[in-house]
């Protein structure tokens, strides 16, 4: 069996070479460079390793891991000081209504209980709530990089064996744009992300059960 290349394996390797690349072009203000310089970064290094089996918790403080959930995951990653992109939360409340039982929707909070507990009715009962409040963590490298490597908020779309099959950032639109325009261009991004990389899979996997089932 090909032995599993993890997440913090990837970032170890290459998150360095990255940083520094990055940085030169932000600080020449040339965001369009650095847009490309994350798109191939996360293409070509982290897509197609394993995300590791980090532990976070739930409102009710119950600890959970990743891999505690067992069909894909549709992971995103907020703080309470990150403002959402405008009509991304209503757009990720419907797809966790239309993937139901398909998709496991997680939102991961990097911040104290009682400050997620205020922000977590904007979510849907749909989506699983979580948060890693770093005052009381052991400091594992993967939850550090996590949060510092790639910025905020960060999807990741994972497979059911936790494989990362696509990294994307929300879809920030122009500050004119109305709501139900801002919404839709997230939904269609979001739920063609999920499409391709996601449902495909969970289909497969479903049908290959039911056959041996029979």
């Amino acid at each position: 069996m090909e032995e599993k290349y993890f997440f913090s394996e990837a970032l170890f390797e290459h998150l360095s070479d990255y940083n520094k690349k990055a940085d030169l072009a932000y600080r020449f203000n040339d965001y369009e460079k650095g847009k490309e310089l994350f798109q191939e970064f996360t293409s070509n290094h982290l897509e197609g390793s394993y995300m590791d089996n980090f532990k976070f918790r739930r409102l009710n403080k119950k600890e959970v891991n990743l891999y505690d959930y067992d069909k894909p995951v549709f992971l995103i990653t907020y703080a309470s000081w990150i403002i959402p992109a405008k009509g991304e939360i209503p757009a990720l409340n419907k797809l966790a209504q239309e993937y139901k039982g398909k998709i496991d929707f997680v939102v991961l909070f990097w911040d104290k209980r009682e400050t997620v507990k205020k922000l977590a009715d904007q979510f849907s009962k749909n989506i699983s709530i979580v948060y890693v409040d770093e005052s009381q963590n052991n400091g594992a490298y993967v939850v550090k990089q996590l949060k510092h490597s790639l910025g905020l908020p960060t999807c990741f779309l994972l497979s059911e064996d936790k494989q990362i099959r696509d990294i994307r950032r929300s879809v920030f639109t122009a500050a004119s744009t109305d709501e139900e325009t801002a919404y839709r261009e997230n939904y269609i991004a979001l739920e063609s992300s999920i499409s391709k990389n996601l449902i495909s899979d969970y289909n497969e996997v479903y049908a290959e059960n039911v056959t041996n089932q029979e």
